[in-house]
């Protein structure tokens, strides 16, 4: 625990059993650290993922030994994938029995090999201060999971003596390219008339420096699901997202460009990349992720910051704006076409509009809300109708694409200040598979707004199987009032079934101190198909090809680019 506390670790999510319990007692005697008690170690792991996203720090989460240590793997792979520093503490049968098959026995040192940076077994308590030492040094210094097991007689040892306190890494540094690499990055620049930025999720708190860049080059920026927070918001050079669930001329600028320079991202549909007859150059901290999706011409090892920063003075600023006019006059055009998919009657319509719940739910939320998203067709409104500003933030399960991650997310995210709006955008389906941690929002009053999109199906798996030319099958719910389910366990709730009632009913659940949920019925044949498709983008992934569904509109994102438009110089 002394250990945890000094590496910045506030609180220990996890379910109590018997291998852990010298863990939990050490957090009862001691008080340094919170004891968060969930309903379920999957939540316990989604959560700790989520505070280290909001908080940018360690976080930690606990499990006793076999099937308690076994829930925590999916949101350990969440936390892993997302590249956010979570400490796991997988409790383990008694040292004596190991290799025995012994009651319990699961062999966690080799369970979460795949889903970690680092996964050790203590076996003698005079490994412990080092152990859990290098395990924190990999979470945090590589970004990622690290995994401790731990049987539960050695917890409950004496400490053989007072281990010194080594030094502890807390925070990452920053990597700049050597300046062979910028030179020649700054070389490919030069040479190019037409050169495109696609950002990820590694141009967080490189706004600034991206926007630079893009006015040196005249560069149009679009950018990728995780990348939207960081660099979409005072962007007058934005041309949306590209991928499955994109909008606005992201492809278009990506493929029609002489050089793609890719910005910490690692974004995984090669399908909306270009080939060969595109330049890319790739910039990224990781560079294990250069070059995966694509071919590149060159690769630069580096954050995107420092890179930025390095280059920009080096690159010959460019005049001609014809490319980036014509991106954003394609950028504007195309979400005119859809703009109006979710305004026409909509007071009338009724199952809802999801789109309406979606932009009605943007412009009520607080300017830094802490938004976080279950996966499937929530994570399309939030694509296409959350407006980013700096301040606010989107949580979800965008590389590992868990269901039921948006509930367990909030509840780590709002651990870090109760003042702070945290809204989950909850998929019916998500929703019930994890319902029973709603109760730790009543549990520990947190005041979780949850936002439930109850279209009693699985939306995006029911389109998968259009698209597949197959009948929809063991995708619809029998799901309760879930308002009514919510007052019954002592929350704030209301259900909301007709247009006219939403706006209401979400002013009252963010009004309300404590948790509430907003149960809003939406119309299950709403659904979206991304801008460009292909035959090969098909393949796992909802993609409706005859047009039967709506294209969903962009929320404020057609007012930004209207705004652009008049930005641009002229003649």
């Amino acid at each position: 625990m002394d250990t945890l506390v000094r590496s910045g670790v506030r609180r220990l999510y996890g379910v109590v059993g018997d291998s852990l319990n010298p863990v939990v007692d050490a957090i009862r005697r001691d008080r340094s650290i919170d004891w968060i008690q969930v309903r379920h170690e999957e939540t316990a792991a989604f959560a700790a993922g989520a505070e280290a996203q909001i908080a940018g720090r360690l976080a930690a989460c606990a499990g006793s030994c076999g099937p308690g240590n076994l829930h925590l793997i999916n949101g350990l792979y969440d936390a892993h994938r997302s590249m956010a520093p979570v400490l796991a503490l997988a409790s383990h049968i008694p040292s004596s029995e190991i290799g025995t098959g012994f009651f319990q026995e699961t062999h966690p040192d080799q369970l979460f090999r795949e889903c970690s940076h680092y996964c050790e077994l203590i076996s003698n308590r005079r490994q412990m201060p080092r152990v859990l030492q290098t395990a924190i040094q990999h979470a945090v210094g590589r970004g990622g999971v690290s995994v401790v097991a731990l049987p539960g007689d050695i917890a409950g040892e004496q400490v053989a003596e007072r281990a010194e306190e080594h030094a502890l890494v807390t925070s990452r540094p920053s990597v700049r390219p050597a300046d062979g690499e910028i030179e020649k990055l700054a070389r490919m620049v030069d040479a190019a008339d037409r050169v495109t930025l696609f950002c990820g999720s590694g141009t967080a708190g490189a706004h600034a420096e991206v926007m630079r860049f893009a006015e040196r080059v005249k560069a149009p920026v679009g950018h990728a699901l995780r990348g939207k927070e960081w660099i979409q918001y005072d962007n007058p050079y934005d041309v949306g997202m590209s991928g499955l669930l994109g909008y606005g001329a992201a492809y278009e600028a990506t493929h029609e460009c002489d050089l793609l320079l890719l910005l910490g991202t690692d974004f995984p549909y090669n399908a909306f990349l270009p080939g060969k007859e595109v330049k890319i150059a790739q910039v990224d901290v990781r560079p294990e992720h250069l070059g995966r999706r694509s071919t590149l011409d060159l690769a630069v090892w580096g954050d995107v910051k420092q890179t930025l920063d390095c280059l920009t003075p080096r690159v010959r600023a460019k005049t001609d704006r014809r490319f980036l006019d014509r991106m954003l006059k394609k950028h504007a055009e195309a979400l005119e076409g859809v703009v109006s998919a979710y305004t026409k009657k909509v007071e009338k319509h009724t199952p809802i509009h999801p789109e309406y719940v979606a932009s009605v739910l943007d412009e009520e939320a607080a300017d830094d809300a802490v938004f976080t998203v279950d996966t499937g067709m929530c994570n399309v409104w939030a694509a296409r109708y959350l407006t980013p500003n700096g301040r606010r933030r989107v949580i979800g399960s965008f590389s590992h694409g868990s269901m039921a991650n948006a509930l367990p997310q909030a509840i780590g995210a709002q651990f870090t200040d109760r003042r702070r709006q945290v809204i989950s955008m909850s998929g019916d389906g998500g929703f019930t598979m994890l319902m029973g941690d709603f109760l730790t929002l009543v549990q520990y009053d947190l005041p979780v707004k949850v936002v439930l999109f109850n279209n009693s199906t699985l939306g995006m798996v029911e389109l998968e199987m259009l698209v597949a030319g197959l009948p929809a099958y063991g995708t619809s719910h029998h799901n309760p009032d879930f308002a009514a389910v919510a007052e019954a366990v002592g929350v704030h709730a209301q259900r909301v079934e007709k247009p006219k009632e939403l706006r209401s009913a979400l002013r009252s659940a963010f009004k309300h101190k404590g948790p509430a949920l907003v149960d809003v019925v939406t119309d299950p044949h709403a659904l979206s198909i991304p801008p460009k498709i292909k035959a090969e983008m098909v393949t796992g992934f909802a993609l409706s090809a005859g047009k039967m569904v709506l294209d969903g509109g962009v929320g404020k994102m057609v007012q930004m680019a209207r705004s652009n438009l008049r930005n641009i110089p002229r003649p």
